[in-house]
């Protein structure tokens, strides 16, 4: 009897626990992008020819991952660098940048785990000694607003206060020809389109369409999510430095290498929520596996909004104490 009443403790223990913390995630307030599609901006880091190869593969792995999920998605931009034609160890291109737009409602929620340096550990194709080489890709993840007529009459367009408002007059636009295939086209025709927002210094290039207003309409939105994305994570900036210099260094940010993809091993590491798992090609097919480390990383983002949650209250309960000992 002793015995059996020590297991349903222990077992209602563990029962007590996870409601408790589902019950903190559901009064912890939700991320204010979070029902909302997004876009996954990848460009290669560090590494040469071997990270744009390797950004080529996250941009293949994020989209097999929503072809799984039955996500619709929209290649916005795909833009290969300036090489001879060489591939990688699987047939990958060198990748100069590529925007893949997740339109399913709640996307943004889903991916915001993923933004960071994403670093690889393996054996380039053109390695005749068979060195490891380190290379790493930067994912960014932005909000953006659904394409058709009722976003653009939305009013946060026009409000001062949104995040996603801009104001025209600090916005330059220049026009220029496109870059690569396309023929007469290409070079006659002015279609590209770049956008610089003057106070930040933000830029953003569109060309993958033949009509400049296209371009422009598509450059437009996406400048607009890159800005509402800055304009966020400046305020949770403020945020951190008000709370404790535990929290704020556990804070991911766009310089750190949140995952790691090692080839030799058949391994994937996720450094923040410590998930370690074999079966690599799974991964970059975007198969389960890859769903078992995002899951892994949505519980520690989680975790660490009910942690600042806490802190904020604590620490607006102390200078509350502070003003009234005064």
């Amino acid at each position: 009897m002793r015995q059996l009443a020590r297991d349903d403790l222990e077992a209602t223990n563990a029962q007590l626990a996870m409601s408790s913390h589902n019950l903190s995630a559901a009064l912890t307030p939700k991320h204010p992008f979070a029902d909302m599609p997004c876009l996954l901006e990848i460009r290669p880091g560090p590494g040469g020819t071997e990270g744009r190869f390797f950004a080529d593969t996250l941009f293949h792995m994020y989209k097999a991952y929503c072809s799984n999920k039955g996500y619709r998605t929209r290649v916005v931009q795909y833009e290969s660098s300036d090489s001879s034609g060489q591939t990688g160890s699987d047939g990958e291109i060198a990748l100069q940048e590529a925007v893949l737009e997740v339109h399913e409602p709640g996307a943004y929620a889903a991916f915001r785990g993923e933004s960071g340096m994403h670093r690889v550990q393996r054996v380039p194709a053109t390695e005749a000694k068979g060195r490891t080489h380190t290379s790493a890709v930067a994912v960014w993840v932005l909000p953006s607003f659904p394409e058709n007529g009722a976003s653009e009459s939305d009013p946060d367009w026009d409000n001062p206060e949104s995040d996603f408002y801009i104001d025209p007059t600090e916005v330059r636009t220049e026009t220029m020809r496109a870059r690569g295939a396309g023929g007469q086209h290409v070079n006659k025709t002015e279609s590209a389109i770049r956008l610089t927002h003057i106070p930040t210094g933000t830029t953003v290039s569109m060309q993958d369409s033949r009509s400049q207003q296209r371009n422009r309409e598509v450059a437009w939105r996406y400048l607009r999510s890159r800005i509402a994305q800055q304009r966020r994570e400046a305020r949770e900036e403020m945020a951190r430095q008000m709370r404790s210099s535990v929290l704020a260094n556990s804070q991911i940010t766009r310089g750190d290498k949140i995952r790691t993809y090692q080839y030799q091993q058949d391994r994937c590491t996720d450094h923040r929520s410590g998930l370690d798992v074999h079966n690599l090609p799974d991964v970059l097919r975007g198969g389960e596996t890859l769903g078992r480390i995002m899951d892994s990383v949505q519980t520690w983002l989680v975790n660490k909004d009910i942690e600042a949650l806490i802190s904020d209250e604590e620490a607006s309960a102390a200078v509350a104490s502070r003003r009234k000992g005064k």
